[in-house]
């Protein structure tokens, strides 16, 4: 048992208590974010903007730039995609759950590809590409920045990019060192297949918003 505590938290004897009851207190707000988005709330954008810039602080601390940055977009995707919840299409109902269009699929492709190309130069320009886990990193946060970026939109695609990347994420926080985050990761697995549930459920009984 000790061993197996040792595994998970014995990297935290190294970390300053500030740096781990921030990375607990990013854990929870992120949670919270995800249940909102899986609630169709408008909250998952406060509570994730709180997560968000708590994590941006540690990582850049940690020097993961990958991760880091994947926070600094969500913040700046929360602030948009804040707006475009909020936003009335007319007099009676805001942007709907709907299905991504083809144009949006396009979109979410060059974002997906761009993110690649931008982070793999970053880590070159940083002389930080020197492992398995770099390749990892820029992957995830293509995946990430592409789910990030449909959830504003509101579009049930979103969830999909999510569940790949959180399962990616699972083993690669747990390597890193970050054990509360990698449960963080864990959690949000099973909070987006049931979030991609339920938006499914909302629009195979709203089909025209669909």
């Amino acid at each position: 048992m000790n061993l197996i505590f040792d595994f998970l938290f014995g990297q935290y004897s190294e970390y300053e208590t500030t740096d781990i009851v921030l990375e607990i207190t990013a854990v929870v707000f992120g949670f919270l974010s995800v249940w909102f988005s899986k609630q169709n709330k408008i909250w998952v954008f406060p509570t994730g903007m709180i997560s968000t810039i708590i994590f941006v602080y540690l990582l850049y601390k940690w020097t993961l730039l990958g991760d880091m940055m994947i926070n600094a977009y969500y913040f700046i995707m929360s602030v948009y995609g804040w707006y475009i919840w909020t936003r009335k299409i007319d007099d009676s109902f805001v942007t709907p759950i709907s299905r991504a269009s083809a144009r949006e699929k396009q979109i979410s492709l060059a974002i997906f590809i761009s993110t690649l190309v931008f982070v793999f130069i970053v880590y070159k320009v940083s002389n930080k590409w020197n492992g398995w886990v770099a390749y990892v990193d820029t992957l995830t946060t293509a995946i990430f920045f592409v789910g990030m970026w449909l959830m504003a939109r509101r579009k049930i695609e979103n969830w999909l990019f999510w569940i790949v990347g959180d399962v990616i994420s699972v083993p690669l926080y747990l390597y890193k060192g970050f054990t509360f985050t990698s449960f963080q990761y864990f959690g949000f697995t099973i909070i987006a297949i049931f979030g991609y549930l339920a938006w499914k459920k909302h629009l195979n009984n709203n089909p025209v918003t669909a």
